[in-house]
């Protein structure tokens, strides 16, 4: 049977929405059911019609959502929902579903600020319902192998990281030109604290702690307004130091003209190193002091049972951004099943981000402002 699916968001406009919509219909083992699309009640009903929903199982805010799908047999109502508003309702839609008895997939960061996410971790801790974060950048095929042969010691012990994340959109100013994406990241009553380090630094520093296999200790950070007239960062630099002893750089701007979605990782070890894009995804470089630089492809036979589970096409066709998506959905849906039928998780499905990535995301931001705002070189990271 498919998991069934509620969403809240990602109406008439919004981009993330679809996305989740497209990544979690990929595979064919997820429908989406109901959802709460918009807080503008013509809007929602707009989207969901477009949807092919049942006007019925379209609402027009999450929290009569709740109530009514909770009221539904167990057979009809959904069984998860996605979370895709601006970041301000991430943590008061997430409890409400959690209260109601429903999982939770929601977009990052997790929520408006880090108290929200501690109380949360304590919610799902309480309900004993899955919980998981779209840090789909872990999604994809060979930056699970890059993850496994770190953890292999293919490298040796870790000592750099470098991580970048250089976007252009927003060298002018987006926020004023109608442009409803630009205009909620850069407002604090929506984003919160952060928008460059809120929206692509936690993916940056996510993918950090995933390949390297260990957690960031201690940051020194500088995050500016570049734009004029700008509440909120832009752009940002960050020196990292990590649990094991390893240093760091994590560079993040929403203001590198020119750029589209360049995030990069080189990883170095004692005995050699690791270099992934996320714009040529199906490759992955291992480099070596002592023989040729390796190029790995996604699809190959000589990668990881991991990597396969997560790969649809054969060698040489794309698994891209809707892809690595894809398996996020899969992995927390292989989740559910496992809790509703009191079986154990599978390689696949335990390789999800959840509520420990929501707290350590919403650390990071929290860190990293105060970090630039502090006249003091290093800020500890707290491991919760």
């Amino acid at each position: 049977m498919k998991i069934r699916m509620g969403m809240v968001g990602g109406g008439e406009g919004a981009f993330i929405g679809a996305v989740h919509r497209m990544a979690a219909a990929l595979d064919g083992e997820i429908e989406l059911v109901c959802g709460a699309f918009s807080s503008n009640a013509e809007r929602a009903r707009r989207s969901g019609s477009a949807l092919h929903l049942a006007a019925d199982r379209v609402y027009t805010d999450y929290k009569s959502m709740m109530k009514a799908e909770a009221a539904l047999p167990a057979t009809q109502r959904m069984q998860f929902v996605a979370i895709v508003t601006p970041n301000h309702l991430h943590f008061p839609v997430a409890e409400a579903a959690l209260r109601g008895g429903f999982h939770v997939m929601s977009d990052k960061p997790a929520t408006f600020n880090l108290d929200q996410a501690l109380k949360l971790r304590a919610i799902v801790s309480e309900t004993g319902l899955r919980y998981g974060l779209s840090h789909a950048y872990t999604g994809y095929p060979l930056v699970k192998e890059a993850r496994l042969r770190v953890a292999a010691g293919d490298l040796g012990a870790i000592r750099k990281v470098v991580v970048e994340y250089p976007q252009g959109w927003l060298a002018d100013r987006q926020e004023d030109a109608d442009n409803k994406q630009a205009a909620w990241r850069l407002d604090p009553t929506q984003a919160g604290i952060s928008s460059c380090m809120g929206d692509i630094g936690v993916h940056a520093a996510n993918l950090a702690e995933y390949i390297s296999g260990h957690y960031i200790s201690a940051i020194c950070a500088d995050l500016s307004a570049l734009v004029e007239g700008r509440n909120l960062d832009d752009d940002g630099s960050i020196l990292l130091k990590f649990e094991n002893g390893a240093k760091g750089v994590l560079m993040a701007s929403q203001v590198s003209v020119g750029e589209e979605n360049a995030l990069k990782i080189r990883v170095y070890g004692e005995k050699g190193g690791l270099e992934w894009s996320q714009q040529e995804p199906n490759t992955l470089w291992l480099k070596w002091p002592d023989r040729p630089t390796e190029m790995l492809r996604t699809g190959a036979d000589y990668l990881s049972s991991l990597a396969a589970v997560n790969t649809r096409t054969p060698s040489g066709h794309p698994e891209g951004y809707l892809e690595a998506f894809a398996n996020i959905y899969m992995a927390f849906i292989g989740q559910i099943r496992a809790a509703e039928n009191g079986t154990a998780l599978d390689e696949r499905s335990a390789d999800c981000p959840s509520i420990k990535e929501a707290v350590r995301g919403m650390s990071f931001i929290e860190n990293a402002v105060a970090a630039s705002a502090s006249n003091m070189k290093w800020h500890k990271l707290p491991n919760y």
